[in-house]
């Protein structure tokens, strides 16, 4: 596995996979890895996480979500695969997150591995959450999962950008990983908790997930370096 050489992940949010190899090739000195999701590894399998590896750190986002030995079984064979990072829910529950933690040890000792649990996504707003979490707000149930994930054992999350600060003063330990990310200007798409790279950081995100910004840009490797710089001024300040 390739180092982050910086703190954040591409996503691959495409179709087409000999575009996703030539763009990773292309952005890999500028991105700290490459975020791929179900649109990828439905279509390609298991051999396309491994050609991105080769180029920098893997993170699957097919966002897990069963009962327990299930997404155990799943962890692990994307862990085979070759990722680096994978993403469950929070909501499977203590159980699921507790025997998570354990596998995410075990699977560290043969190489770097981390478990990142999604707390609620950022498409949702208040008014379009589902009528079973409908009466709490977002950030109360972020920080009720985020809590759920520490005492599991686990230490990888995934949250907005408006969440993302008091989980780093309650947490400090915490690895949270922030989406959502846009540059100064642009459109939301159907994201509704935003942020740009910069604001995310000092907020205490750990890595962000950018998209758009660089794969619909006119020059993709033009906009990764401007990210690329955003992200290591920000680091080089802290």
């Amino acid at each position: 596995m390739s180092s982050m050489n910086s703190p954040w992940f591409l996503a691959l949010d495409i179709d087409d996979q000999e575009l996703a190899i030539d763009l990773a090739s292309r952005t890999a000195p500028f991105v700290g890895g490459f975020k791929v999701g179900p649109r990828l590894c439905m279509r390609f399998g298991p051999s396309l996480i491994a050609k991105l590896a080769a180029h920098r750190p893997v993170f699957v986002d097919n966002k897990y979500f069963d009962i327990p030995s299930t997404m155990e079984a799943a962890v692990r064979a994307t862990f085979e695969a070759g990722a680096s990072f994978v993403t469950v829910h929070a909501q499977a529950g203590s159980e699921a997150l507790h025997r998570l933690a354990n596998l995410e040890r075990d699977l560290s000792h043969q190489r770097p591995f981390r478990i990142l649990a999604v707390t609620i996504l950022t498409s949702f707003s208040q008014s379009g959450l589902p009528v079973v979490s409908s009466a709490m707000p977002i950030k109360d149930q972020v920080m009720k999962l985020a809590d759920l994930v520490m005492t599991s054992g686990l230490r990888g999350i995934v949250c907005s950008s408006e969440e993302v600060y008091p989980i780093r003063q309650l947490y400090p330990e915490s690895y949270l990983v922030v989406p959502g990310i846009r540059l100064p200007g642009q459109g939301r798409g159907d994201q509704t908790r935003v942020a740009d790279p910069a604001t995310a950081l000092h907020g205490g995100a750990s890595a962000l997930v950018v998209g758009r910004p660089v794969v619909e840009a006119s020059d993709p490797i033009v906009a990764a370096r401007q990210i690329d710089e955003i992200c290591k001024a920000v680091t080089r300040s802290k």
